[in-house]
This record gives structure tokens, C-alpha cells and sequence, in this order.
């Protein structure tokens, strides 16, 4: 039972997926953090461009 133990706990077959996907959360949350300060600026300094065309 000990052998089994141990070898599970050397057992590291997923642990690239498990790191890859914390990758990917990461930078899916930096990505919406990001698109949703830029777009708030985006969108208002194209109000100002079209508020000043009319």
C-alpha cells in the first residue's frame, strides 16, 4: 500500500494540462480586464470625434 502511495504521488502525467490551463485563465482574465478599461476610453473618445463631426 505504501509502494502505491508513492507512486501515485510521482504520478505527474496531467500536471502540463493542469499548467497550461492556468495559463490560459490568466490570460483570458488580463484580456477582459483590459478590453473593458480600453474600450470604455475607445468609446468615449469616439463620442468626442462624432460629437465634433456634427
Amino acid at each position: 500500500m505504501l509502494n502505491n502511495l508513492k507512486s501515485m504521488l510521482k504520478n505527474d502525467a496531467g500536471q502540463g494540462l493542469v499548467e497550461y490551463a492556468l495559463i490560459i485563465a490568466l490570460v483570458s482574465i488580463v484580456a477582459i480586464a483590459a478590453l473593458s478599461v480600453l474600450g470604455k476610453k475607445a468609446s468615449n473618445t469616439l463620442s468626442n470625434a462624432a460629437a465634433s463631426l456634427s
